[in-house]
């Protein structure tokens, strides 16, 4: 096997960091805002924090992540030139 180039390790790099900081938002909002929802006794949008969070906000946000995953790696495989060809 050849040895990966330093632009391949740096595609790699910003692959995995961006995924890690996704992953920390995930984890956050999925322990920590639903551990302390019950204590952020405020209305949000007519409801209840918790039960907003609960039922509709922790869904959007994951909804978010996903979204952003993908456009951050569609513009960062163009960018390294491994972009996928549209099949016509």
């Amino acid at each position: 096997m050849s040895e990966r180039t330093e632009r391949q390790k740096e595609y790699w790099r910003k692959n995995v960091t961006m995924t890690l900081i996704l992953l920390a938002i995930w984890a956050i909002i999925t322990f920590v805002v639903g551990y302390y929802a019950r204590d952020l006794s405020f209305q949000f949008f007519g409801w209840p924090f918790a039960f907003y969070m609960g039922a509709q906000g922790s869904l959007i946000l994951y909804v978010v992540i996903i979204g952003y995953y993908a456009w951050y790696m569609n513009k960062l495989d163009q960018e390294y030139g491994v972009a996928e060809g549209e099949d016509d």
